[in-house]
């Protein structure tokens, strides 16, 4: 039952922390750039899938094989559509000239400098990619997926040409068609796990990005089937006259780039939800003025003191003066005392209650202790590891605060023992 209420808490924290640091980063911005240069590339990409398909038209008068190709072709990828909404001629002969793959390349570079800009966002490390790479990349990218993308919808819609015109047998459509809904659905999902395991600087781990690449494919899914079923392309037309298919592929795009930086800012938040918890716990132990949303999603200590808690009973140690260790402690309940050896015998220095955070300072000055704790009562103490300390202080600046206020009334205390 515990375990249960500690993986609901972790889940509800996860999801807390990623919309904080999703609204934090204004992902919505970096979506709204990544929808409109997906939109530029739209039009020249459209017209190479137009060329292609003259091109597969021309070989269709010769194969059967490429007439099944060509018919899955126009279904697919829905030429009528595009050409409906504008974005390929319908009278005039479709050539990929000069300036249409000029345009492609120069928005698809947007388009992949939006997304990258977005994952520096989300995925903090400091790092910077090689000069090279970067303008390489986009040219390597794009055409690789486009020619992912276009094998899956020939594949795809072969098997859906199959199905539908019983070529293999009535039984055997079903088979066909899920076969189909697989196929789209594992192209999604391969394209977003390699965004997500390998755009960034530091790559996550594998599995993480592999679940969270499928909870995308399947909002995507959600969102492209409640699209459909709210937002039809006629009323953008009345609203909007020639410019109606535009706008409409604009704001489907935009809602398809805010699933798929969400659930990117998910990833990330694996790892910092943990660190958001102690952050909360640590800051707002004594405060009453708190977040309210806040105090109500962290409010729970029961996963942090299960991970980091330790328990001391009266008279028992928690600091050893001279030792090397570095972890910090956070007393989250009970008292404990200082003491300093001076002349062979302990001098008290004085006492901590619950809610101050001591031990840092042989993590800052890479420094031996210089003084022992003893627990004065029954006492729980947080235990943080160094690395823990560290991405505290990188990830909350009001943590980054409190450090240095605490260590600035230390001197203080210091300056006014030395005077009197």
């Amino acid at each position: 039952m515990q375990e249960t209420l500690h993986r609901r808490d972790w889940l509800i924290q996860v999801l807390y922390t990623a919309w904080r640091m999703f609204m934090k980063n204004e992902l919505q911005n970096h979506a709204a750039a990544t929808a409109f240069y997906f939109l530029l590339s739209a039009a020249p990409m459209a017209l190479l899938v137009s060329y292609a398909s003259q091109i597969l038209a021309h070989v269709a008068e010769t194969s059967n094989l490429a007439t099944i190709l060509l018919a899955a072709f126009y279904d697919q990828f829905h030429l009528d559509q595009l050409m409906a909404m504008g974005f390929i001629p319908n009278t005039a002969r479709v050539s990929a000239g000069s300036a249409g793959l000029l345009t492609l390349i120069l928005s698809s570079r947007g388009l992949v400098n939006a997304v990258h800009s977005a994952f520096r966002v989300i995925f903090t490390d400091g790092a910077k990619r090689n000069v090279l790479v970067s303008w390489l990349l986009p040219l390597i990218i794009i055409p690789t997926i486009f020619m992912l993308v276009a094998l899956a919808v020939l594949a795809q819609g072969a098997l859906t040409f199959l199905a539908d015109i019983n070529l293999l047998g009535g039984a055997r459509t079903l088979l066909f068609k899920s076969l189909n809904t697989i196929l789209t659905l594992a192209a999604i999902w391969g394209l977003i796990f390699a965004a997500y395991w390998r755009l960034p600087l530091k790559p996550p781990g594998a599995r993480q990005a592999l679940w969270l690449a499928g909870l995308c494919t399947l909002t995507l899914t959600g969102l492209f089937a409640g699209f459909g079923l709210f937002f039809h392309i006629e009323q953008y037309r009345g609203l909007y006259g020639a410019l109606g298919g535009v706008v409409f592929v604009l704001i489907g795009s935009y809602f398809a780039s805010l699933a798929f930086f969400f659930w990117a800012q998910c990833l990330q938040a694996l790892s910092k939800v943990d660190v958001a918890a102690l952050e909360n716990l640590l800051l707002n132990a004594n405060a009453s003025d708190g977040n309210r949303l806040d105090a109500l999603v962290f409010g729970r200590s029961n996963r942090m003191l299960g991970k980091y808690g330790h328990h001391f009973g009266p008279g028992e140690t928690l600091i050893h003066e001279g030792d090397d260790s570095q972890d910090a402690y956070f007393l989250y309940s009970g008292q404990v005392e200082l003491f300093k050896t001076l002349d062979g015998q302990p001098h008290k220095l004085g006492e901590l209650k619950a809610g101050q955070l001591f031990g840092e300072m042989a993590y800052l000055l890479k420094e031996k202790r210089t003084a022992s704790v003893i627990a004065k009562s029954n006492a729980i103490a947080l235990v943080l590891p160094p690395p823990m300390l560290e991405e505290l202080m990188r990830f909350s600046a009001p943590f980054s605060r409190q450090i240095i206020a605490t260590l600035c009334l230390r001197l203080q205390r210091m300056n006014q023992t030395l005077a009197s």
